[in-house]
């Protein structure tokens, strides 16, 4: 009488695919939290870099606005440490630049240039006028134009309740200036606001 066969542990790994998938989840669980969280505990991730300011009202208001347009689709803020990169866009990101983002805009996706260092290097006419009609500055351009913000006016109300809510996740702003936000972007344009983001993004290395 043949003897019957009895499968291994690792065999019934292989022929069971609930078994496998619970298993894969485990592995990729347990690496992730050992990538990731050592990473809260390191000064260089959670430490502001010297010069480093929150966002004013009219900036966060303009941050607003680049999310909302979806510039991020095209257009990264990571300089890649790379001579190559650093070449072109100046020194490589580093998360200290970035820990009053909430999210940040890290990300491989580069239709157009890396904006982390577009800070103080064209004037503010120049990006008014990039904005409108892109290709009156860069010809070769595909990016859409942005002629609305313009006419669209920010909410005074709004912005200081995102203050405070930032405030709650670790961004030093205080109640005075969460109460006098409102007045700060009164009569201010989208055109403004982003424009004003625009102009302190990578300043604090530069």
């Amino acid at each position: 009488m043949a003897s019957q066969h009895k499968p291994s542990g690792h065999e019934k790994i292989e022929t069971s695919n609930f078994l496998m998938i619970v298993l894969i989840l485990i592995a990729v669980a347990f690496g992730g939290l050992v990538e990731i969280v050592p990473l809260f505990f390191q000064h260089s991730t959670t430490q502001p870099v010297p010069g480093l300011k929150p966002y004013t009202p009219l900036q966060l208001a303009g941050r607003d606005i680049y999310l909302r347009e979806g510039c991020y689709n095209c257009h990264s803020q990571m300089v890649r440490p790379f001579r190559a990169e650093t070449l072109r866009y100046g020194p490589y990101s580093v998360a200290g630049e970035f820990v009053y983002d909430h999210p940040f805009q890290w990300g491989s996706k580069r239709t157009g240039p890396d904006l982390q260092r577009v800070g103080g290097r064209y004037s503010d006419e120049w990006h008014r006028v990039h904005l409108n009609n892109p290709r009156d500055v860069v010809p070769e351009s595909n990016m859409p134009s942005f002629p609305w913000l313009n006419n669209n006016q920010l909410d005074p109300a709004a912005i200081g309740p995102k203050m405070a809510a930032l405030s709650k996740v670790g961004v030093p702003y205080t109640e005075a200036e969460i109460g006098a936000a409102g007045e700060e972007v009164k009569g201010k344009t989208e055109m403004d606001a982003l424009v004003a983001y625009l102009q302190v993004l990578g300043t604090a290395r530069k």
